[in-house]
């Protein structure tokens, strides 16, 4: 049975935390908390703290062997931005796009 967590609406662009779920995917938690510990990216904090919340679902749920939980799943997918306009030469506007992130982390 897969235990999960996701971070909804995380203020970070979904690829720069991609490049950290790929990293951990596959892997058992505890090595993947190690893996992430020592990353020095602001999305692998978001991530690790995901990554906790699942597994302490797993504890509360009551899975049998905690410590051979692997991740099954670590997506991160787009979530909406907010649109912001930023005047240009000529009298036109340029988009800037503050982009957002879904991330979810499954163990089984």
């Amino acid at each position: 049975m897969a235990y999960k967590a996701t971070h909804k609406h995380a203020r970070i662009s979904a690829t720069k935390v991609r490049p950290m779920a790929n990293l951990i995917r596959g892997k058992r938690v505890d090595e993947a908390l190690a893996i992430l510990r020592f990353q020095p990216n602001r999305g692998a904090r978001m991530l690790e703290k995901v990554l906790q919340s699942a597994f302490a679902n797993a504890e509360d749920r009551g899975a049998p062997n905690r410590a051979g939980l692997k991740v099954v799943e670590a997506r991160v997918d787009g979530g909406p931005m907010f649109k912001r306009m930023r005047p240009r030469a000529r009298g036109m506007a340029h988009v800037i796009k503050k982009r957002f992130a879904h991330i979810t982390v499954a163990v089984e």
